[in-house]
């Protein structure tokens, strides 16, 4: 313990970063709880511009009697009292596809839903351009994001992976730095994955489709693009996961610390 904290206090995130990361950990959780309301209004999803009731979904969770079931590309998997059929806080048996304590509102309600998805949607994108205008502007993309060529060499990233596996993270100065893995996963998720989530989110509405009616062909029509948007978001859950599992084991007081105040005590190098 004294070891640790005689470790140098030293600046980690800026506050462009710490502000941004806390701004969209709860409007992702609002987008995700609304969007899963919004879904369960129609629980399937469609390849293609048109898809209704009688058309042949890849993905589906619906009920058959007493009995919710999550279907995929033919595929049906029992999931009562999760999906499809669950109870809700009063102990009554709802048929809706996710469960009260996943969605906002609790309750069904499709309109409240669309009014808190809509507004933080609108959030989502405001703050992720201005995030990244002001992450070019003093060079953090570039400076802390951005791998070196040597990082990308498959040597150095399956070194990573099993440094990963080890739960051997990075000490000393190193832990200072974003490592290979964290440098390609923040990238995918600022460029590729909230883009799309933005996107396709824009392509779902018919009055934007006519302004830009390109949205449609990009995404292949607004049911291809609302597909890619469920997909996307559960890939985001899953970074979400992967991330608070390794915020946990790489010591979670030092790690939430420096994403609140920016200080983070460096860990004692290994060597």
């Amino acid at each position: 313990m004294a070891d640790t904290a005689a470790q140098p206090l030293v600046k980690r995130h800026r506050v462009s970063t710490r502000i941004w990361h806390w701004l969209n950990a709860v409007t992702l959780l609002v987008m995700l709880m609304s969007g899963l309301m919004i879904f369960n209004a129609h629980p399937r999803l469609y390849w293609g511009q048109y898809g209704a009731n009688f058309d042949s979904a890849w993905l589906e969770v619906g009920s058959a009697g007493d009995r919710g079931y999550l279907r995929i590309a033919g595929m049906t998997i029992p999931t009562t009292g999760v999906l499809g059929v669950w109870k809700d806080q009063d102990g009554a048996v709802q048929y809706h596809a996710f469960p009260h304590w996943l969605t906002i509102p609790s309750r069904y309600n499709l309109a409240d839903a669309r009014l808190w998805h809509l507004a933080f949607a609108w959030l989502l994108a405001v703050a992720l351009v201005a995030y990244l205008g002001w992450s070019a502007a003093n060079r953090h993309v570039r400076r802390d994001l951005a791998p070196s060529r040597d990082e990308i060499r498959p040597a150095h990233i399956w070194h990573d992976v099993k440094e990963h596996a080890r739960l051997r993270f990075p000490t000393g100065e190193a832990a200072t730095r974003y490592n290979i893995l964290q440098k390609l996963s923040y990238c995918a998720v600022l460029f590729v994955l909230l883009p799309l989530m933005v996107l396709t989110g824009l392509t779902m509405s018919p009055s934007l489709d006519a302004g830009f009616p390109f949205l449609l062909d990009i995404f292949g029509g607004r049911q291809s693009a609302r597909s890619i948007h469920f997909i996307v978001a559960w890939l985001l859950v899953g970074f979400f996961l992967v991330h608070i599992a390794m915020v946990v084991l790489a010591g979670p007081i030092n790690e939430v610390r420096s994403m609140i105040t920016g200080n983070y005590r460096l860990p004692k190098d290994r060597r």
